[in-house]
């Protein structure tokens, strides 16, 4: 049993547990090229919680991993296979009955560790915030370490970057690298959407032929060990500090 992943607890041990914070990881189903599983948003987003966690409870923090929520924001990859799309909306009305939840709890501190990048908790939580005494927080958990210090080009989708964090992971998931196609894009005519400034949501069914957006073929469990081990590493820092910190006064 880790005392520190709610699926593992029963109801004596998790009512005694005395936790500060409580942390879900948020994923999504969606096609990763065709070498990576539909889950991999998901089961990168609970390994990290459950490992930033383990780190944090070592160091005296008590945090508890909620079970993660598979279904992301995925509206421009329907008809890309079983691609399941939980609309912003709804994933609010999730987000907000569980903190209602934690409410009755009384957990006072929540962390999303997002693992996808159409998910965005910022309204979400800028919205909720005003609503619950219990403090809100959201990272993204693949920018929480510098990952040009470990890939040469990361990717965006189902690249290198994802595709060595999976060999670490799930290696049984993962289908040959030869398989793979190589993640190219077809970017935005217009140059303020290519630089970044302009923004607009990217069709996936038109950009990528494969579904995949960087290349994956330089990919090693090696590489995802060291990258899953830095993130996990800063990510429990994080959680030590915000379950030290007071929530009713989390100001200097």
């Amino acid at each position: 049993m880790r005392p520190y992943v709610l699926a593992d607890l029963t109801w004596a041990v998790a009512r005694d547990a005395a936790t500060a914070v409580a942390v879900l990881p948020w994923g999504a189903t969606e096609p990763h090229n065709t070498h990576l599983p539909y889950a991999t948003d998901t089961i990168q987003a609970e390994a990290v919680a459950v490992e930033a966690a383990r780190r944090a409870w070592e160091r005296g923090a008590r945090v508890l991993v909620l079970p993660p929520v598979p279904f992301g924001a995925n509206a421009m990859q329907l008809g890309l296979g079983p691609t399941i799309d939980l609309s912003p909306s709804t994933q609010a009305r999730v987000l907000a009955d569980v903190v209602r939840s934690l409410e009755a709890a009384e957990i006072g501190r929540l962390v999303i560790i997002n693992g996808h990048g159409g998910n965005d908790f910022k309204p979400m939580v800028r919205e909720l915030q005003g609503r619950t005494n219990v403090f809100l927080c959201a990272l993204d958990w693949w920018r929480a370490a510098p990952a040009a210090d470990h890939f040469d080009v990361p990717g965006d989708h189902a690249g290198e970057l994802e595709t060595s964090v999976v060999m670490h992971l799930r290696p049984d998931l993962v289908r040959p690298l030869g398989e793979a196609g190589d993640g190219a894009e077809r970017p935005f005519r217009v140059a303020a959407l290519r630089e970044g400034w302009a923004w607009a949501p990217r069709d996936w069914r038109q950009m990528t032929a494969d579904t995949g957006v960087g290349d994956p073929r330089a990919a090693t469990a090696d590489k995802g060990a060291a990258f899953v081990d830095a993130v996990a590493d800063r990510v429990a820092s994080f959680l030590v500090d915000l379950a030290a910190m007071d929530p009713s006064d989390p100001y200097r």
